[in-house]
């Protein structure tokens, strides 16, 4: 069969396409093998090939551009599906649409508006292909219930335009699609493709736009497949809102001290009450490495892949509310219950002694279990070696696996057999499968209860791992194990922050098409139908601390194009390496670091002449600081020094490249504001400061919208979730339009515009493909922001709500409700809000004090988290007065 290749595309000079597919002409899906297209006209790229007689499948296949940068684009979506074995021709002629991954319309046939959010649309039995020299296809994913697309035209098949008995499509493969003889009929063809209302049996609407042509004509034993793309349709008029709350947060009566996989069940039923459609929850990884409350923060998981044992119900595991363990729990229970906030250790050891019970009790079952040797099965590439880690933890009494006596280097042979059966240690192995098991049930019951109740669940994947993890244990070559990752300074951590995880090794990773990250992502879709890339400005470059320093403000980003030695004297810069790349240190800047006191840092410096100052060598990194301090009595006056040396340390312009022999160098963020800048004369300032701009806002951007397309494409075409992007902080001017070339939802922020020109963000001003979310975990909610600052909360009272006069102290529930409807009336497809922002507009519901309501503090590393609601879930839904309210200002803001 002769197959002709037609594209619409409009290509700018250097770039090119190309046609992949399944069959050996078109490479056998091998992106490097695709066939080279030729320029046609304009509007069209073609090629011509010929299937042979030995090819029995169906063909499938897409288009890949390239450009002369090297960069390649493959378009979205893997639906050009056509069935050649049934169309009985010699002759085949395809002419498509380019699918391009920033069309909105492709966030509909992703699995969350595929499987629960949007009409269903049956699929009817298609005519057979005899007769048939024209196949259309078109997608609509927004038509009613009772809507259909048809076609009309020029012609007499086509009913010459007409609306009353159109030609009326099926639905085949997400494809609205009708076959046709066009045998009869003269070309050019002129159509469009119209909505049909069969209930009323009414016409609705023409698409919009200029006429479709079809210029390919009849032809013996040949058949004409047209993709043509979406019809233009109104399809940015879907909104959904949802709820944003950590798992650990909600409070049931069924729950022991923590928010349990089964209280989400609750929570399905109080957001389809006041007509939510989405549930957002954080990280639920197994964070176990101390055994402490600082195994609270959920970012640092000890494996990307095992959920975390707190999550788990007891009852659900022994099956019965009666049961001895189950019973005997219930004092405990009404005590941890009672509790404003979490008590992770205690509630921990209950769960673990619980456990450890039922597991003696039913692992003979489970072993016979065939559902639990099918999860084993599916999920023993990273089951296995979780288990032995999690064993050996305990057993050395560390996560640090380089202090282990055995097993401190992974070995997958040696690790298969300290787990097999006949070990003494076997069950304290197998219990962590029989743990993992009954959280993979319960988590994956109420995403079905979600599911089963028109609500989808959306995830949260860290941009990190936990140093002492078993993925680093496991495959350390997948990371840069001697940097630390973080985010640099901004108006919530004036430090930085520094995480502690080791960042990525992306050219690893990219050697095996990023396998590690397909089966992340694949087993989150076993629960999840979105996620939220937390700090996916990570793919485009990382904020990288060596590992001398603790503070975040020490880092620089990688990948970065640094500045070289011989950029200074061009500019009229004298390079002086003591004085731009050494921390600068005189009287003078003691007596500002450290409240006037020159002499109190002394002790940890020595005097090089000039009235200035150096570290000592004991002294001369925060990490050894750290240490010294770490051996002293904790208090504020140890703690003073210890940030005043911290300081001096950080007040430099440059870090020198390691290995680059004095030649390549990083600016220090905000160097403007370091003592060590201010002391300069004022034309080395000038030129200085004209350097740092042309480092961080104009030499990086094409740089890392390079780095950021060698992995996302690739990562997105690796799922069907929606995929939802954490934008936020210091936002390299790329990072807009990676995110919209790829279709990727942004987020949102009032308090955080990314126009540096404007103090505030307005909802109504968000694009479509976007979350719009008044505060993340990781902020105060309104309330606790309005009471921070005085002047901006007027000028946010008066310019953004348009309220006249003086603003309340307190943040009133009717300024909350403004808030909140704002933000509900935004063009975002999602308008997402933190539980406590919605119980702010009740003056009964919501806490007294705002701070109580705050999840966390990215300033404080130590940060216990530990918030719960602090009213039921079930009591919740009896708020009558409260869910109409909400449930109203939904219903009229056209979201559901």
């Amino acid at each position: 069969m002769k197959i002709q290749f037609y594209l619409r595309f409009f290509t700018q000079y250097g770039q090119s396409l190309f046609v992949s597919g399944n069959c050996e002409a078109l490479g056998n899906n091998d992106p490097a093998a695709a066939l080279p297209m030729q320029y046609l006209t304009d509007e069209f790229w073609t090629v011509s090939i010929d299937l042979g007689k030995d090819f029995e499948n169906d063909l499938q296949y897409n288009y890949i551009l390239k450009n002369d940068n090297g960069g390649d684009v493959v378009e979205w979506g893997n639906d050009r599906v056509v069935e050649v074995m049934k169309l009985g021709v010699d002759e085949l002629t395809l002419i498509d649409t380019w699918n391009h991954a920033g069309e909105f319309e492709n966030a509909f046939y992703t699995q969350p508006f595929l499987n629960v959010l949007l009409t269903k649309h049956k699929e009817t039995k298609a005519r057979s292909f005899k007769g048939v020299t024209h196949v259309f296809k078109v997608k609509a994913p927004l038509l009613k219930e009772d809507e259909v697309l048809f076609i009309s035209g020029s012609n007499d098949t086509l009913t010459k335009w007409g609306t009353t008995e159109p030609v009326l499509m099926h639905m085949e493969d997400n494809w609205w699609t009708t076959r046709l003889n066009l045998s009869s009929e003269s070309f050019p063809v002129a159509y469009k493709y119209g909505v049909f209302n069969t209930k009323t049996k009414s016409f609705v609407a023409f698409e919009s736009g200029n006429n479709r042509i079809l210029y390919d004509s009849y032809g013996r034993k040949k058949i004409t497949v047209l993709h043509d793309g979406f019809a233009l349709l109104p399809n940015n008029t879907w909104k959904g809102t949802g709820v944003a709350i950590p798992v650990f947060s909600l409070r049931t009566q069924k729950s022991l001290g923590v928010g349990e996989f089964t209280d989400i069940k609750a929570l399905v039923d109080w957001s389809k009450k006041v007509n939510m459609k989405l549930i957002q929850i954080l990280p639920i990884n197994d964070t176990t490495a101390t055994h402490s409350w600082q195994d609270s923060y959920p970012y640092a998981a000890i494996s990307a892949f095992a959920l975390h044992p707190i999550y788990l119900n007891i009852e659900a595991v022994a099956g019965n509310a009666n049961h001895p363990v189950v019973k005997s729990l219930k004092k405990k229970q009404k005590e941890l219950n009672g509790l404003i906030d979490i008590d992770y250790e205690a509630v921990m050891k209950v769960k673990w002694a619980a456990v450890k019970e039922l597991y003696a009790e039913q692992k003979k079952a489970m072993h016979e279990d065939a559902l639990f040797f099918e999860f084993f099965e599916l999920n023993r590439h990273w089951l296995v070696p979780y288990a032995a880690f999690s064993y050996l933890r305990d057993k050395y009494k560390t996560p640090d696996f380089s202090q282990w006596k055995s097993h401190s280097v992974y070995d997958e042979h040696a690790v298969q057999e300290f787990v097999d059966p006949t070990k003494k240690h076997y069950d304290e192995i197998a219990l962590y499968y029989f743990i993992q098991y009954h959280l993979h049930l319960q988590l994956q019951s109420a995403t079905a209860y979600a599911h089963a109740n028109g609500i989808v669940v959306k995830g949260d994947i860290p941009i990190g791992i936990y140093r002492n993890s078993c993925d680093a244990w496991v495959e350390p070559e997948l990371y840069n194990m001697s940097m630390q990752a973080g985010a640099p300074p901004d108006d919530f951590a004036v430090k930085g922050q520094n995480w502690g995880f080791p960042t990525y090794n992306w050219q690893r990773m990219a050697q095996d098409d990023f396998k590690w990250w397909r089966q992340r992502f694949e087993q989150m879709s076993s629960y999840f139908d979105a996620f939220r890339i937390d700090h996916i400005l990570g793919f485009f470059r990382i904020w990288s601390i060596p590992m001398h320093a603790v503070e975040g403000i020490l880092g620089y980003f990688v990948p970065a194009t640094p500045v070289h030695i011989s950029e200074f004297g061009p500019r009229g810069l004298w390079f002086d390496y003591q004085r731009l790349c050494r921390p600068f240190v005189n009287d003078d800047v003691l007596r500002e670091f450290m409240n006037g006191d020159t002499e109190v840092l002394k002790p940890y410096l020595n005097h090089i002449g000039n009235g200035q100052f150096e570290l000592k060598e004991e002294f001369n990194t925060q990490r050894k600081v750290e240490a010294h301090f770490a051996k002293l009595e904790a208090n504020d006056h140890n703690d003073w020094i210890k940030h005043g040396l911290y300081d001096c340390i950080s007040n430099v312009i440059l870090f020198e490249v390691e290995g680059s022999q004095s030649q390549q160098f990083h600016f220090r963020i905000s160097m403007s504001s370091t003592s060590s800048f201010r002391y300069l004369d004022a034309d080395t300032k000038r030129k200085l400061d004209d350097l740092y701009v042309n480092y961080f806002y104009r030499r990086q951007d094409d740089f890392w919208r390079k780095e950021a397309m060698a992995k996302l494409p690739f990562l997105k075409r690796s799922t069907n979730m929606l995929v939802c992007g954490e934008d936020l902080g210091m936002v390299p001017d790329c990072v807009p339009d990676v995110m919209n070339q790829l279709g990727m939802l942004s987020l949102e922020i009032q308090r955080m515009p990314k126009d540096p020109s404007k103090q505030f963000f307005h909802p109504s001003t968000a694009p479509y493909l976007s979350v719009v979310t008044p505060s993340t975990h990781d902020m105060s909610t309104i309330r606790g922001w309005w009471e921070e600052d005085r002047t901006q909360t007027q000028k946010f009272y008066t310019h953004e709500i348009g309220q006249l006069g003086e603003a309340p102290y307190f943040c009133e529930p009717g300024i909350v409700k403004i808030i909140i409807s704002q933000h509900l009336y935004s063009p975002a497809m999602w308008s997402i809000f933190q539980i406590q922002e919605l119980l702010g507009m009740s003056a009964e519901l919501r806490r007294e004090n705002p701070n109580d309501e705050r999840i966390n503090v990215p300033a404080n590393p130590k940060h216990y988290w530990r918030y719960r609601m602090h009213i039921s879930l079930e009591d919740l839904l009896q708020e009558e007065k409260f869910n109409e309210e909400l449930k109203g200002l939904i219903v009229a803001s056209g979201r559901g």
